[in-house]
């Protein structure tokens, strides 16, 4: 018996201590796992937080569809001119995007329930727009970006970046100066989680991840927009201010690249279109009251269509402060289309859009409706040629002139 006794003990003892070794090695496979995942998708992580980077993400995911309403705290203000604007409209179906650098694979394709052409990434590489050489000191970059599954810790870079070699944009690690973004879609957790990583004159600095609620619905794009002033540049992910970094860029660069960055693929696929670069400083009080008039191309609207999009929250609100400020101050809202469809229907939807806009100033920021008239001139007073993208982006605008 005390035999029996004596061997069950030993049995049990042994299958303790294998249990545990097993989860030592586990725990030790675990962590070097994380540290391939952490070095591919940007260095190994670095737990000094520079203190002069003040930094923001939300933490609540929200599977609801945007709202203007869900904007409330959106402050991004595009830039004034519009000098690119990419959404593959010129490219075939299936064709490799004409205007574009890759070592990767890329096709240009319809999504379903989304309007115009998209760029699909098929394989992992680098995607560079050729058109875009400069990135200024005061610009704004957007762009819609949708991935068709979780890709977890694989996600897509953006990169900001002055290369020594446009032909080789795949070399952009080794620039003395880049700003690399990184946007790692939810895994199997359900959690997406954002970092960047700067260099500046060679010297390299990489902050901590932030969970982000962008992807949280991957049937919506997600819309990114980065605003560069000077040093400073700030990251919106929809109505999100995932980043604000004061001292992001080395003022004596010359960043001259854009550059979406894939490291790996699975059997996930990201897409990307509506590539903005705008440039100019926003100076709404100065344009209206010292000028007379202020010509915005922040104010978006779906498609053959008066409603307005939640990333026009930040300019209209830029607006209403104004009027706010200024009790005396009447204006006339004037809206604008490009030349595409007919006459009459790009009058009476310009006419529309200025109305709308008129009301949501009145019913969001409670601005008197007596203080503005609205009117719509249609495609009849371009600013831009209409034979180009960027020109039709810059027609479609909306104005406010003061009466």
């Amino acid at each position: 018996m005390k035999k029996i006794i004596l061997f069950l003990s030993l049995v049990t003892t042994f299958s303790i201590v294998q249990a545990q070794l097993l989860k030592k090695l586990k725990e030790k496979v675990d962590k070097k796992v994380d540290k391939t995942v952490d070095d591919a998708t940007g260095g190994k992580k670095d737990e000094k937080n520079s203190t002069e980077e003040n930094q923001t993400a939300g933490t609540n995911v929200n599977k609801g569809p945007a709202t203007l309403k869900s904007y409330s705290k959106y402050d991004f203000v595009p830039g004034e001119k519009i000098v690119v604007f990419e959404d593959f409209m010129q490219d075939a179906i299936g064709d490799l995007p004409a205007k574009w650098n890759t070592n990767g694979a890329c096709e240009t394709v319809t999504i379903e329930g989304q309007p115009g052409q998209w760029m699909k990434m098929t394989q992992k590489g680098v995607f560079m727009p050729d058109f875009i050489d400069s990135i200024p000191p005061d610009c704004t970059l957007e762009f819609d970006l949708m991935v068709d599954k979780p890709s977890g810790s694989w996600g897509i870079l953006p990169v900001l970046a002055e290369l020594d070699n446009r032909g080789k944009p795949e070399d952009w690690r080794n620039s003395k100066n880049y700003f690399m973004l990184t946007l790692l879609t939810p895994g199997e957790n359900g959690v997406a989680m954002s970092d960047y990583n700067k260099k500046k004159n060679g010297d390299g600095d990489h902050t901590p991840g932030v969970q982000i609620n962008a992807f949280s619905d991957l049937t919506k794009p997600v819309h990114v927009a980065m605003w560069r002033q000077k040093e400073r540049l700030r990251i919106y992910l929809n109505e999100e201010k995932t980043w604000d970094v004061p001292k992001a860029i080395d003022l004596q660069a010359k960043f001259n690249s854009f550059i979406l960055v894939i490291e790996a693929k699975g059997n996930w696929n990201y897409y990307m279109s509506n590539l903005r670069l705008a440039v100019g400083a926003p100076d709404t009080r100065k344009k209206i009251l010292e000028q007379n008039k202020w010509v915005t191309h922040g104010i978006l609207f779906d498609v053959n269509s008066d409603k307005i999009k939640p990333e026009s929250y930040g300019t209209i609100k830029e607006m209403a402060t104004v009027l706010k400020e200024n009790p005396d101050l009447k204006v006339k809202i004037v809206g604008h289309t490009d030349s595409d469809g007919s006459d009459a229907a790009n009058l009476d939807l310009s006419k529309k859009r200025s109305a709308a806009v008129k009301d949501f100033l009145v019913k969001e920021f409670g601005i008197d409706e007596g203080r503005m008239q609205t009117d719509g001139k249609g495609e009849t007073e371009p600013i831009d040629k209409n034979d180009t993208p960027a020109g039709k982006a810059n027609n479609r605008r909306v104005e406010f002139i003061k009466i």
